[in-house]
């Protein structure tokens, strides 16, 4: 008599998953250094101990390596969970107070750049010369600039803006502060503790938005050039 094996569609799916992570972050580890350009899938394959066909068979190309890579990252996982029913809006959502909102935002930020700050650079650096590194970082570029819109509207209907501000202005305030070389610059080069740049995160947003008995101009954000055709600059 033949017994059949159960197949164990689990066991499966887990090893898929493992296959899936190994060749992520081999790809995390080579786009960043060598660098996206100078790295063939064959070296992604190999880093990841994968065959290279594997690979392909997974996820088809480079490009969409790449894009897969950048979207793990920001999310920190590999769930098709879409932003605005991510577990961190729905808390900043609840929270009432404006700079109780940006400090739980600011948290968040802590999170994701600690994972994504070598790999947005990467892709910023291969957008400069490769166009499919650079539609992915206008992609990116876009989806950030929604989501600011997003949370600008949310900061906007608690009432304590500066008037002077629209949402438009508030959401451009908080692209500019959100954007990872800030965070590249003070935590990861000048060593500021995270703890530094969620307080340099929530002042500078709420000095330059939250209304106040002498509320006048929004004060300059110290930061770089915030790339607004998309393109980083050399």
């Amino acid at each position: 008599m033949v017994v059949k094996r159960r197949y164990d569609s689990s066991r499966r799916q887990e090893q898929s998953r493992q296959t899936r992570r190994a060749i992520l972050d081999a790809a995390a580890r080579l786009f960043v250094d060598p660098g996206y350009a100078a790295t063939p899938l064959t070296a992604v394959a190999a880093e990841a101990g994968v065959a290279v066909q594997t690979l392909y068979a997974i996820f088809g190309s480079k490009r969409q390596l790449l894009s897969r890579l950048v979207d793990v990252t920001l999310a920190g996982d590999d769930e098709p969970v879409a932003l605005p029913d991510r577990p961190f809006v729905s808390e900043i959502r609840a929270l009432a107070d404006p700079r109780a909102k940006l400090t739980r935002y600011a948290r968040h930020l802590v999170e994701v750049n600690t994972r994504q700050a070598q790999v947005m650079l990467a892709l910023a650096a291969a957008a400069t010369a490769d166009p499919d590194a650079a539609e992915i970082w206008r992609k990116n570029v876009d989806e950030r600039r929604r989501g600011m819109a997003m949370f600008a509207a949310e900061l906007v209907g608690t009432g304590a803006l500066r008037p002077d501000l629209d949402v438009e202005q508030v959401a451009d305030i908080l692209w500019l502060a959100q954007d990872v070389r800030n965070f590249d610059w003070l935590v990861r080069q000048r060593r500021w503790s995270p703890e530094q740049y969620q307080r340099w995160y929530v002042d500078t947003v709420s000095g330059a938005t939250l209304a106040g008995p002498t509320s006048g101009p929004a004060r300059p954000l110290a930061t770089p050039d915030p790339w607004e055709d998309g393109q980083p600059r050399p």
